[in-house]
């Protein structure tokens, strides 16, 4: 399937503005860059189960990200997850390892559930459960890639702003990649599992009520992340 790589030059554009003003935020956007680019390689090569369908669900994935940035910089309402990110970028205080973090949490854990909610809500009732496994597995195979790519956003991106992070790479070997893969992967997991109980409820006002929890529990594990995380 060939696909189209703008998403990853819309990305690597703000990633230079970004650099340019010493925005805190090109740390995040730029490994999302690169995990971006390897998941467009994986759809080019054919590795899931429905590609058209993967390829649908990154360039959602990646509207939500850039939608609550513009909100955020035009001083337009932004999803509160978002708006505690942006605030923390500006901080002299946090860690690279948390900057990242702080991005991921809220682009995984809150983000990728309204995106798999809108990619599985119209369809959902009408697959097959063979096409509802495919769908998971796909949402599973993501993880291999985060795995593949996390060496290099580790050599690139978190050693560029934080060098002292080259001599603990080198201490640890392949520790530190594992344990924040397996951070990720978890997050994932419950991510597929807050989707399909958002599948199920029947009313706006209860998807409305569920998302505001999911809000909440986000903004615990940033606090988590901003004050427990991360090499003073």
């Amino acid at each position: 399937m060939e696909v189209n790589n703008s998403v990853v030059d819309k990305m690597m554009e703000t990633v230079k503005k970004f650099e340019a003003n010493k925005d805190n935020r090109t740390i995040f956007l730029h490994c999302y860059s690169m995990m971006t680019a390897n998941m467009l390689l994986a759809i080019e090569q054919n590795k899931f189960h429905d590609t058209q369908w993967v390829n649908q669900l990154l360039n959602r994935f990646a509207d939500y990200y850039f939608n609550a940035l513009t909100c955020y910089d035009c001083g337009e309402e932004t999803p509160t997850v978002w708006k505690e990110v942006h605030k923390a970028a500006a901080s002299k205080k946090l860690h690279v390892i948390q900057h990242l973090l702080l991005g991921v949490n809220s682009h995984i854990n809150y983000d990728l559930v309204l995106t798999l909610y809108d990619m599985l809500s119209p369809e959902w009732a009408d697959l097959s459960d063979e096409m509802r496994v495919k769908r998971y597995q796909d949402h599973c195979s993501v993880n291999l890639i985060i795995g593949d790519t996390i060496d290099k956003v580790q050599d690139e991106v978190v050693e560029k702003y934080s060098p002292s992070m080259d001599v603990i790479d080198k201490l640890m070997g392949r520790l530190d990649e594992f344990l924040l893969l397996k951070l990720i992967t978890a997050w994932r997991d419950k991510v597929w599992d807050h989707t399909q109980e958002l599948l199920v409820l029947e009313s706006e006002a209860e998807r409305t009520k569920y998302i505001l929890e999911l809000e909440k529990k986000v903004l615990k594990k940033a606090d988590w992340l901003d004050t427990q995380v991360g090499f003073r």
